[in-house]
């Protein structure tokens, strides 16, 4: 669970590291597929987690995040993994100082610390990582832990109910014996693509 004596510092850059993995295991022929976030296919779900990471970094080097533009990459179909090393090195360099997790990021929903931002930061990863691991055939084993550490993260920082104008539809019930990526994606209101 995320506290200001949490350093998520570190489960940002395994959260990170593991979705350069699934990154990797991406082929041209997946690009096209469908993801368990409906609004995304997996080239722009690519684009979503690139983009994303980028904004991580730029906020990390002391950007104000209420004035960052999306920005969708134009990537060839065989460079996202190159495409995202980059942002990621790029965000790790960026809140690796102390002070980062003290002071105060101004965000599109708000000013919080950088300690809470970042532990969003990791859910967002972690989530995200599971949606292409989904939409590509889970090639790798996920690290459960970090879906503990998001989990408890939505938790704090997404209501039960309602949810308007955030990216999360209400929380599913979670199959018995749901793992902890299982009850990850439910809480996020997320479906398996083999059961959606």
């Amino acid at each position: 669970m995320s506290t200001p004596s949490t350093d998520p510092r570190p489960l940002y850059a395994r959260a990170t590291a593991q979705a350069a993995e699934v990154i990797r295991a991406v082929r041209p022929g997946d690009l096209a597929g469908p993801t368990p976030c409906a609004e995304f296919d997996v080239r722009a779900l690519l684009g979503h987690i690139v983009d994303g990471t980028r904004r991580v970094a730029l906020i990390g080097e002391g950007a104000d995040g209420q004035d960052l533009p999306r920005s969708v990459p134009d990537v060839d179909a065989d460079r996202w993994a190159e495409a995202y090393e980059e942002v990621r090195e790029q965000a790790l360099k960026a809140w690796s100082g102390d002070d980062r997790l003290a002071w105060t990021v101004r965000l599109p929903w708000g000013e919080i610390p950088g300690h809470a931002a970042l532990s969003a930061w990791v859910m967002e990863t972690v989530a995200h990582t599971w949606d292409l691991s989904e939409a590509i055939g889970r090639p790798l084993p996920l690290d459960p832990e970090l879906a503990e550490f998001a989990l408890a993260t939505a938790r704090q920082a997404l209501p039960d109910e309602p949810r308007e104008g955030r990216p999360f539809d209400a929380p599913r019930p979670a199959p018995e014996g749901a793992g902890a990526y299982e009850r990850l994606a439910a809480w996020l209101g997320r479906e398996p693509l083999s059961r959606a």
